[in-house]
């Protein structure tokens, strides 16, 4: 009888083993990646604005990209970006979406928008524009501004850049307005919601949901649009463990709980919540694996906590981490 007791625990504790394996576990072991963030200097925590800048900056203390809103900014190669909600849009050199402008014609080209709309909207200069992948040379043309610039058209439309969007992907100008819109490859209007603005409702992104982001590939965010990281000393098995709290948690602020139901693009698996052991409550994990936002990251977009301290990462949507193994 003793030996079919100490059978059946042995049994029974294999089973429970193996139940948490397939719910927090991961089927084999991630294939070692290569390191796409930059690596910050060294601590856990890191400092606000450390790791690498938003998907259209370069790493910190090297200057930035131009501002959108620079009129003289050059288009460069253009070429075909896919934005969430949106669809195929056009992006110049830098990853800036270009906009269209409903109360401009394009048979003949014209433009209607000047003095303050030219500053939210910034003409596209013409001069140094060219056709990359995903783009008809054939529907790249000019107009002829009122101040006597040339001005880039797309299809026969005017194209602008919008100066809210700051980071490479940004799609803030989409509807606002009810009149600006992303400039599909054809010259129509992107498909999509319509974005924040003067008589246009901002579309309603899920509470988790990727983002295809032109340095670190397709990553997860947050219903802001903010991207979602992990911590490399956290534990995801046998259950999770999150081991930043106090003023880590100032610097990386944990995500609530997200219904799965809200989600996009997110898998399924190990998708649970859990109980932190500090008092801040319940705390949402992909893969088994807590995660969290950046308080150096300051628009949609940016990725400024990749790779801070060797230890914190961006986030695929199966839970793994952006360029680092697990």
């Amino acid at each position: 009888m003793k030996t079919s007791w100490r059978s059946a625990s042995l049994v029974a504790s294999a089973a429970a083993v193996l139940a948490l394996t397939t719910a927090c576990g991961q089927d084999s072991p991630p294939a070692a990646s290569q390191n796409v963030g930059a690596t910050a200097a060294p601590g856990d925590y890191g400092n606000i604005g450390s790791g690498t800048a938003g998907a259209a900056g370069t790493a910190t203390g090297q200057p930035a990209a131009p501002s959108a809103s620079s009129p003289s900014n050059p288009a460069g190669k253009l070429s075909v970006s896919t934005a969430e909600k949106v669809g195929k849009v056009v992006t110049d050199s830098l990853g800036l979406t270009l906009y269209r402008f409903d109360q401009d014609t394009e048979q003949p080209p014209k433009s209607n928008c000047d003095g303050d709309c030219a500053k939210t909207w910034p003409p596209v200069p013409a001069d140094d524009a060219e056709a990359g992948e995903g783009i008809d040379k054939a529907l790249l043309g000019s107009v002829t501004r009122a101040d006597g610039t040339k001005q880039l058209t797309v299809g026969g439309w005017p194209a602008y850049r919008y100066a809210k969007d700051v980071n490479a992907g940004d799609v803030k100008g989409q509807g606002v307005g009810g009149k600006w819109y992303a400039l599909a490859p054809d010259g129509k209007k992107a498909q999509g919601g319509a974005g924040a603005g003067a008589g246009g409702g901002e579309a309603v992104q899920a509470g988790l949901s990727t983002r295809n982001d032109p340095k670190l590939g397709e990553i997860v965010v947050d219903k802001n649009g903010m991207t979602v990281y992990r911590f490399k000393k956290d534990e995801a098995w046998p259950k999770p463990v999150s081991n930043c709290s106090g003023a880590c948690l100032e610097k990386w602020p944990l995500v609530e709980p997200v219904d799965f139901a809200d989600t996009k693009g997110i898998q399924k698996k190990g998708y649970m919540i859990f109980d932190r052991t500090d008092g801040k409550g319940k705390q949402q994990t992909i893969n088994c694996s807590p995660i969290y936002t950046f308080a150096g990251d300051k628009a949609p977009g940016d990725t400024n906590g990749q790779g801070v301290g060797g230890t914190w990462y961006a986030v695929r949507p199966d839970g793994k981490l952006v360029g680092a193994s697990e």
